[in-house]
């Protein structure tokens, strides 16, 4: 299999020349979170007040962890290290109520960010040759122009057209012979099955290649997709405040996502106790920004449940993995006393065949208990509306279902389409048992 790098001195470094590489720019960042008062306050408490007083990585397990409350509690400018005419762009976190998380970036944020992400398009095998679509939402959220950015830097042709209007994104798609995407899974699901109504056929297109990113998927998603549109599907990771997308990227190996560890150091703690995990353990992602003076973020707890993998990668990088994303501490929901997450649920229904690109999660209460419901869409070809054979599904995912979340779902089969669509991220849970 070809390996292409995008700098394959630091992406090959060995361990130490990377950690060394790693204290030197923690001390950096250190200096600009300095000052703040918010992390003035913080590192004087343990003993930290100048960059000189870090000695090696361990000293980094000393400084608390960091919330997003920190960043909403400091809103709008509580923890910007540098005067604001310094500053060249804003983003915000996306799907947040209430309070915004607000990141600014100086010219060199963005380009130390932008430098990350080529990497990542690198690492994929595509090149400056591809015809790169984005999908993803511009504006205040980070997933648009930070792989704009990358994609640009790479030399790749970018159409940036955003997220919505199905028919225009596969009209862009047919004429410019679009090879690579940006997109959430959700949309891209629901483009497939757009696709009769304007008589297109993925094999029509053009594409190799799809980047997906901004809401947890399954890996049989994954693998749905791939067999729908006979293309690579990549997994990517980032949060808007570790900057945006690019802070991990799978190669081409697909054997899980390389974090970058020049730009940032992971690690895994227990939710529960803040205990620093071993290497395959899985437990909640602490990421420190290595790249960004603007707003330092030390220790910052993502609410991202992963684990490090031990082995090294057959491309040669020897940036450690992470898993893809398993669940989020946040998300998890908990029925009858049970606790689930909806990706659990995900990769069961993309793993039957008779199942389509659209699904929902609804709970409620009844006579005291939570009922889970399941509403899924039928795969469209396979939809014969044949009694005996949907009595059969149903039990099939009621079956399923069971054996890997322990809890009787009642299922519902549908007809393609007559779930709500999402063109943007996808809205899979609605939770009434407040409600009632």
């Amino acid at each position: 299999m070809d390996v292409s790098f995008w700098n394959r001195e630091i992406e090959t470094a060995d361990r130490s020349s990377l950690e060394a590489l790693q204290i030197q720019r923690l001390k950096e960042v250190v200096s600009y979170a300095l000052k703040t008062s918010f992390y003035q306050k913080r590192l004087s408490k343990v003993g930290i007040g100048s960059p000189e007083d870090i000695k090696s990585l361990n000293d980094l397990k000393k400084i608390p962890f960091s919330v997003k409350d920190d960043l909403r509690q400091n809103y709008p400018k509580g923890m910007l290290a540098v005067d604001m005419e310094k500053v060249v762009r804003v983003h915000s976190s996306s799907g947040t109520t209430g309070i915004p998380t607000v990141i600014y970036y100086t010219r060199e944020d963005v380009g130390r960010w932008t430098d990350l992400l080529s990497r990542g398009i690198i690492a994929t095998g595509a090149t400056a040759k591809d015809i790169f679509q984005n999908m993803m939402s511009y504006g205040l959220f980070t997933g648009g122009l930070g792989m704009h950015y990358g994609a640009e830097r790479v030399g790749m042709t970018v159409i940036p057209v955003g997220g919505g209007n199905t028919q225009r994104q596969l009209q862009i798609m047919r004429d410019f012979r679009t090879t690579v995407l940006h997109i959430t899974p959700s949309y891209l699901l629901h483009i497939h099955q757009c696709m009769p109504e304007y008589n297109i056929k993925p094999r029509d297109l053009f594409l190799k290649k799809a980047y997906l990113g901004a809401e947890p998927y399954s890996e049989p998603t994954r693998l749905k997709l791939q067999e729908l549109y006979g293309i690579d599907i990549y997994n990517s990771y980032g949060l808007s405040e570790m900057n945006g997308p690019g802070v991990a990227f799978e190669c081409v190996y697909k054997n899980d996502l390389h974090v970058w560890e020049d730009g940032y150091i992971v690690e895994i703690i227990n939710p529960t106790t803040g205990e620093i995990l071993p290497d395959g353990e899985k437990g909640e992602v602490v990421l420190t920004n290595l790249i960004r003076h603007a707003l330092p973020l030390i220790r910052y707890r993502t609410r991202d449940l992963a684990f490090i993998h031990t082995e090294p990668c057959p491309c040669g990088r020897t940036h450690r993995r992470i898993s893809r994303i398993l669940g989020r501490t946040d998300d998890m929901l908990i029925i009858n006393g049970v606790n689930v997450f909806p990706s659990q649920i995900e990769e069961v229904l993309m793993s039957i065949p008779e199942v389509g690109t659209n699904y929902m999660i609804h709970l409620a209460t009844r006579e005291g208990l939570d009922r889970l419901t399941v509403k899924v869409e039928l795969y469209q070809k396979l939809f014969t509306g044949d009694l005996s054979q949907l009595d059969s599904l149903k039990g099939r995912i009621k079956d399923k279902l069971r054996a890997s979340i322990t809890i009787n779902a009642h299922i519902e089969l549908h007809e393609p389409g007559f779930l709500p669509a999402f063109e943007g991220k996808g809205k899979r849970v609605v939770d009434e048992r407040q409600k009632l």
